[in-house]
């Protein structure tokens, strides 16, 4: 297994989670009662998985200028 195949692996569960936040806000936010904080709390996890999920898109794509 090599850096590229490892990455690939990690985009994986980053996304998968990403899909899984993306999932429990939208369950949150259909309840009559809404916990703002948790969503919230939830929303700013899922920016950071955002930006993990780009980090890693980058490193296996780069934007290379000839």
């Amino acid at each position: 297994m090599d850096d590229t195949d490892v990455l690939r692996a990690k985009l994986a569960i980053l996304e998968q989670q990403h899909r899984d936040l993306d999932d429990a806000i939208s369950a949150l936010s259909d309840k009559p009662i809404r916990d703002e904080l948790q969503i919230k709390r939830l929303k700013k996890q899922k920016l950071g998985l955002r930006d993990q999920i780009y980090f890693i898109l980058d490193q296996l794509n780069p934007d290379i200028l000839a």
